[in-house]
């Protein structure tokens, strides 16, 4: 414990709080001797750099709650499956500095649930570089990051529904079809609708045309 706290900057009075608060793991014993390892040092490194950015110690250890009670890795991006998109590493300080004052206990469970996070050791792991980024943008414009989470749950239902449309006019029409040529010409599809459709909406909210009887 010694070591430990000397390797992480602070007290032996202050580590022993924070593992009676559950915010480090406890330490693996072999007899009497109790052994620390990178993943606490680690842990421990992430709770200062959160405290730097002004969360507060019940505030880390109900975040810190939410992680390891979320989905893991392999669970997330299911192993094995094809996809276009980028994962995306981070420390809980960068997720932190993403969503600067929105990384909150019930929008982090939101994010576990929808699958957009998930956890690997003392990493998070986002499921796209795409979402991340458009996420932290939307954010930056004065959306809150709970309504940006609602929101994509409800864009995913439609999105389930589209993709159920494509595959299987694939299954019916085009069996020799390969997923790989499906996903450009689905795309493209969708990103033409949908921008003529905000063509629509935003004509009508502007007034310059009449909303349909």
């Amino acid at each position: 414990m010694e070591e430990l706290a000397k390797e992480a900057g602070i007290t032996v009075r202050t580590l022993r709080f924070y593992r009676e608060r559950g915010l480090i793991p406890p330490p693996r014993r072999e007899g009497r001797i109790a052994w620390y390892d990178d993943h606490h040092l680690a842990r421990l490194r992430t709770i200062a750099g959160l405290l730097e950015r002004g969360h507060t110690l019940n505030g880390i250890a109900d975040l810190a709650a939410t992680f390891e009670s979320g989905r893991d890795v392999a669970e997330v991006l299911g192993l094995g499956e094809p996809t276009e998109e980028t994962p995306v590493r981070l420390t809980p300080e960068q997720l932190a500095d993403y969503f600067e004052g929105e990384v909150t206990p019930e929008n982090l469970a939101a994010a576990l649930d929808l699958g957009y996070l998930a956890t690997d050791g003392d990493e998070i792991v986002h499921i796209s570089r795409r979402l991340l980024e458009v996420s932290a943008e939307l954010v930056r414009e004065g959306v809150p990051l709970s309504t940006v989470l609602s929101s994509g749950r409800r864009v995913r239902e439609h999105a389930e529904a589209l993709a159920e449309i494509f595959v299987r006019v694939l299954h019916a029409h085009a069996k020799e079809t390969e997923p790989a040529q499906l996903r450009p010409l689905a795309r493209a599809v969708v990103d033409a609708e949908l921008s003529m459709a905000l063509d629509r909406r935003l004509r009508r909210e502007d007034g310059t045309q009449p909303p349909k009887a």
